[in-house]
């Protein structure tokens, strides 16, 4: 069912790759106007080439409260009017232990991932209530719910916009402004290879390797994809999403469910180790 976004305008940061691109992808498909917001000027200009009227590129490095407002004010300026905010820009600070990481990159991590959404929905709220309401969606992640998915700073701001918005859903609301979260699991960007400090052609190339070896970490057997989240993205921006406001939807493939031994047969489990109990799965007779 195509049109679900019809006369809607979007703005989408982090929009030139990854879960942004894939997004602007399926929101245009589906009836968006969209403003692609990123620093990556290339890619953005071929997104307005690509897409011609439906996507203006702004750009937008979040950490810059003027480049954020003025993004929203292109939405405005250009397509009328804001509707639908992803707040999807992120960076990573490599694997980083607590006693390892400088002041000055933890300042970072928090001023991208948490300071830049909050100056997101800041800016995008006034647009959204002219038009009577809208949807905020930020780009969380596993990480911030659970210990193990991701280093120190980039795990700790995830949490923190989860909280963010559920607080900010609380304000938002009963002004007809939803705000939610989704938490992707291992999807296939080039997030990865940019927290290692590869150069962005790099970084693409290992998004490729996720791809290919995602599916054999999690109970689901495939890797997740840009464009799993941007169906999660899509249904809380659409009116499907109506009655959906201050939570979080996970999209991981289920590798949060529990350890291997929940769900791969030939992991053993830590008790039966503890034990010196053998697993070793029977043939049947």
């Amino acid at each position: 069912m195509a049109g679900r976004l019809d006369g809607k305008v979007a703005v989408i940061t982090g929009a030139a790759s990854g879960i942004g691109l894939g997004t602007v992808e399926l929101f245009v498909a589906e009836g968006c106007r969209v403003v692609a917001a990123d620093i990556q000027d290339e890619k953005g200009r071929a997104l307005e080439q690509r897409f011609g009227q439906a996507v203006r590129y702004a750009r937008c490095d979040v950490t810059d409260e003027a480049q954020i407002a003025a993004a929203m004010a292109l939405a405005k300026s250009e397509f009328g009017g804001l509707d639908i905010l992803f707040n999807n820009a992120g960076i990573s600070d490599g694997m980083r232990q607590i006693v390892e990481i400088e002041a000055e990159r933890w300042d970072w991590i928090y001023s991208v991932l948490v300071r830049g959404p909050a100056l997101g929905m800041k800016h995008a709220v006034p647009l959204m209530l002219e038009r009577g309401g809208g949807a905020i969606i930020n780009t969380a992640s596993i990480a911030g719910m659970q210990a193990g998915w991701g280093p120190i700073a980039y795990s700790s701001a995830k949490a923190a916009v989860l909280h963010m918005s559920k607080v900010a859903a609380a304000q938002l609301s009963p002004q007809k402004i939803r705000v939610n979260a989704i938490c992707p699991g291992l999807i296939a960007t080039s997030i990865f290879g940019a927290s290692m400090g590869l150069p962005r052609e790099v970084a693409d190339q290992m998004a490729a390797r996720v791809a290919e070896m995602g599916g054999t970490v999690q109970p689901i057997p495939k890797a997740g994809l840009p464009s799993d989240i941007a169906e999660a993205a899509l249904y809380l921006a659409s009116d499907a999403g109506a009655f959906v406001s201050g939570t979080h939807i996970v999209v991981d493939g289920g590798i949060t469910v529990g350890s291997r031994h929940a769900w791969d047969p030939n992991a053993t489990s830590p008790f039966a180790m503890m034990l010196g109990l053998d697993q070793t799965p029977q043939q049947g007779s």
